[in-house]
């Protein structure tokens, strides 16, 4: 633990102190209180919504910070936070309050560094998806609070339990061909879920997230997926097998980035356990189906890890400016990383974006597809990679690109129509805004960026 202070005066030094931010439990009128208390510190920046709500109808509130809240930017990506999972898991959700306090008041002071965070990508932070666990959960306190006093939400299911098993498609999908990516949701998917895992699946589709992790307590660890094992479980025992995704060396990645520069994390000894580096595979650990780590991966364009942040899931008062400082640089290190990799936009012949066309990489059992405007990111290694972009009803291009260590490299696939294709519906292009007058809007976000940065 001697490492650890020396890492905490260097964050003092670097962001000047933490005045800005509140060390104390919010109950969910707190919560609610202090999301639009930030907004009216910083409304050029930020919005408040609602995602759904809860069983007993409490709203799931997100922040979300951006140069033009309320809208996607073509080309910057889109990250999300989500904490309090598990509603007695309480340290999650005070570092994302926290968080929002941080980004308001250093944008506030023109951190350069926050400055640019804020303005090249949107950001959302769901600081509680289970608001009913957690008032039963702080009803007892963290003194007398029980190992599960809480944890699920007010119909008694565990949230990340409860979103459709797509694993099982997938490992089948390896073994005998199918899709890779974007695996369809069962007909009757409604009917499984809690309302909470309803609002979140809608989120997922509704913003094409490229990156995320999900804040949980008990353990310090980052855990990457996939959760589930591709073993079968053993009658009388869970069985763990260490089961990679096909992006796995981009995953450990990703968990040792925030472990190293977490305070502690990355020492491996916490709570007892021993995690090399501070991270572990999910299903090399213990296997969870229907988990919302694998879900991400498996639905959507985003890359989800699960950070495991406290030893304690409820802890004191007292003990969260430590956890803020140990955490801090995590948090905005870990943002940081929705900027690597490519992204580009995939345009037909008349500069129309194509929504819904898939981006392969050669070696990379892994695709993702652009958005509803043409746009796409692939978070990558840096390295060498053949990516080709394809299309219902146009012809494939391929190229070849060299990632860095730093920024995004920008590629651009422009597909032609397959013309030996028949049938008139798949030659029916998925029109976006005409590339004319996306590169306009490209244009004119700038010149308002511009003006928008002259703000306190």
């Amino acid at each position: 633990m001697s490492e650890v202070l020396p890492a905490l005066f260097r964050l003092l030094v670097l962001f000047g102190g933490v005045a800005s931010v509140t060390f104390q439990h919010h109950r969910y009128d707190d919560l609610m209180r202090t999301l639009y208390k930030v907004h009216n510190e910083c409304p050029h920046i930020t919005r408040v919504y609602s995602i759904g709500r809860s069983v007993k109808g409490r709203h799931l509130y997100a922040l979300e910070f951006s140069d033009f809240p309320g809208m996607h930017e073509l080309l910057e990506p889109e990250f999300k936070y989500v904490g309090n999972m598990h509603g007695n898991e309480v340290l999650g959700r005070e570092l994302l309050i926290q968080l929002c306090e941080f980004l308001c008041e250093e944008y506030r002071q023109r951190n350069e560094r926050i400055v640019r965070l804020i303005h090249n990508t949107r950001i959302h932070i769901l600081p509680s998806m289970n608001p009913d666990g957690y008032e039963v959960a702080a009803d007892q306190g963290p003194d007398t609070n029980g190992y599960l006093t809480g944890r699920n939400n007010a119909n008694g299911v565990d949230l990340n339990r409860n979103f459709p098993d797509l694993n099982t498609y997938m490992y089948y999908n390896e073994k005998s061909g199918g899709p890779n990516h974007h695996i369809p949701l069962p007909d009757n998917w409604r009917n499984q879920v809690e309302p909470e895992t309803e609002a979140i699946i809608q989120w997922m589709e509704s913003i094409n997230f490229v990156l995320s992790a999900n804040l949980h307590g008990g353990a310090v660890v980052a855990n990457y997926p996939y959760d589930k094992s591709r073993e079968h479980r053993v009658r009388g025992f869970r069985r763990t097998a260490d089961t990679p995704t096909p992006d796995d060396k981009l995953f450990r990645k990703l968990a040792k980035g925030y472990s190293y520069a977490h305070g502690w994390m990355h020492l491996g000894w916490n709570c007892g356990d021993y995690f090399p580096d501070g991270i572990t595979n999910g299903a090399s650990w213990y296997s969870v189906s229907k988990g919302m780590q694998d879900f991400n991966y498996l639905h959507t364009n985003c890359f989800d890890i699960t950070l495991e942040l406290s030893c304690n899931k409820f802890p004191r008062q007292e003990e969260l400016q430590r956890e803020w400082l140990g955490n801090l640089e995590a948090l905005i290190s870990f943002l940081e990383e929705v900027h690597h990799g490519i992204k580009g936009m995939i345009l037909d012949e008349n500069n129309n974006g194509i929504a819904g066309a898939v981006i392969s990489i050669s070696g990379i059992a892994h695709d993702v597809t652009s958005g509803k405007q043409g746009d796409y990111f692939r978070l990558l290694l840096p390295g060498t990679y053949v990516v080709t972009a394809t299309a219902p009803g146009y012809g494939s291009e391929t190229m070849t690109v060299t990632v860095g260590p730093a920024e995004p490299k920008q590629v651009n696939f422009q597909l032609s129509i397959d013309t030996t294709k028949e049938s008139t519906e798949q030659k029916t292009p998925v029109k976006a805004p005409s590339g004319k007058t996306l590169l306009k809007k490209m244009a004119s976000r700038e010149v308002g960026k511009e003006t928008r940065r002259s703000r306190p």
